[in-house]
């Protein structure tokens, strides 16, 4: 009986350091912060990219637009620039006509 009586106080000593024992281990439970730390800042890193990379398009946008007008522009410019030169060859030729005129009135 003795020995029956030994087990049992020895398996009864047993389940109560079990029942106290915490099983959670402490480098795990850090490690597991840690990383929840690291994964909040890179959450907030991404946004931060994210919101850069939405002002960059926006900016891209803008300056396609603006080098659109401009274009636009030049274009125009170049053909007031043409009808100009269109117009005084018009008038260069008028002028030759006129001189030529005159110079048949003046024979």
């Amino acid at each position: 009986m003795k020995t029956d009586s030994e087990k049992e106080k020895k398996l009864s000593f047993a389940l109560n350091k079990l029942k106290n024992l915490n099983l959670q281990n402490p480098r795990l439970k850090n490690s597991l912060e840690n990383l929840n730390l690291q994964k909040n800042q890179l959450e907030i890193e991404k946004k931060e990219i994210e919101e850069k990379y939405q002002n960059l398009m926006n900016e891209h946008e803008a300056l396609n637009q603006k080098l659109e007008d401009i274009s636009q522009k030049k274009e125009d410019e170049q053909k007031k620039e043409t009808e100009f030169s269109e117009k005084i060859d018009e008038l260069n030729q008028e002028t030759d006509n006129l001189l030529e005129e005159i110079d048949k009135w003046q024979m």
